[in-house]
């Protein structure tokens, strides 16, 4: 069972780098560029993270996602309606700092139309949450609407993480930089001393369990210049100051917003402080009496 869990992402990015050879035409490069020439330069994503950090509050990447490979569809009803605009827009009104679209179509139902549509739509900085194995992916994120791309450590060997980085930011696309351990957090700091935003996910990649220690483990290596990114694991307001105590300034959510029954009370409980609940709850008793 565990094995099973250890080869999913080998799994993933095999199966990615075959999509990606069936891609591989001159043609589609270019329509690609020609996609990207009539695509208004990308949206600050640094810049709108640390405009919704507060020192009680992380800067919320809030994530769409239809289903993962563990665990299926997100939500049953995701089999006949999935509206990747809606979800992205209530994430919105309910004080999202940017938005993270999955397009992984094999293994998590994803596809490119719901960056650009989400983009187009809702108008917030975008991830491209997605497996970058090859040069084609970051036109693709680019010319789809995409603000920021995802690179995972774990993917990548050195040489490949380091040419990723660069041709992103040849791209005026911003980079999300994940790491699972020590090990990759010195090799981002030393190979890509320039990364802005560096991801610590806190799930097992061998289990998947996921344990918010890894957050408060790893952020102690990492420079007060930099943007920690706390990913999995978080579903209350009790994990979001776990992670504020590290040292982590913004959050990316997807699993526990989805599945929630109200997104937007989901996110206030994730973004209000306890002191805030305690003070409201006196005051709504004040006024109960009067």
């Amino acid at each position: 069972y565990q094995r099973g869990f250890q080869m999913i992402l080998e799994r993933i990015l095999e199966h990615k780098k075959a999509e990606l050879r069936r891609k591989e035409s001159r043609g589609y490069l270019t329509s690609l560029k020609g996609l990207i020439a009539d695509r208004p330069n990308p949206l600050d994503f640094i810049k709108a993270l640390k405009g919704a950090y507060t020192p009680d509050s992380p800067a919320l990447i809030a994530e769409v996602k239809k289903a993962s490979p563990s665990q299926g569809l997100m939500r049953p009803e995701f089999k006949d309606r999935f509206n990747p605009v809606e979800i992205a827009q209530t994430y919105k009104q309910h004080g999202a700092a940017s938005i993270s679209v999955l397009t992984d179509q094999e293994f998590f139902q994803g596809c490119l139309d719901y960056l650009s549509q989400v983009k187009d739509h809702v108008g917030l900085p975008t991830l491209n949450k997605e497996f970058m194995v090859d040069d084609i992916q970051f036109y693709e994120a680019r010319a789809y609407g995409a603000d920021a791309v995802l690179l995972i450590v774990a993917a990548l060997d050195r040489v490949q993480l380091e040419d990723s980085y660069a041709l992103a930011k040849g791209l005026e696309l911003e980079v999300l930089i994940e790491t699972h351990n020590e090990r990759e957090i010195d090799l981002v700091l030393e190979r890509i001393p320039q990364a802005k935003l560096i991801g610590i996910n806190n799930r097992d990649l061998k289990t998947f369990s996921t344990d918010l220690a890894i957050t408060n483990r790893l952020a102690k290596r990492i420079p007060e210049d930099k943007l920690i990114v706390s990913e999995s694991g978080i579903h209350k307001r009790d994990d979001v100051e776990v992670i504020l105590e590290a040292g982590a300034k913004v959050m990316l959510v997807g699993e526990s917003l989805i599945r929630a029954d109200n997104i937007g009370e989901a996110i206030q409980n994730l973004l209000t402080t306890h002191k805030h609940d305690e003070e409201q709850n006196k005051a709504t008793q004040g006024t109960r009496w009067v």
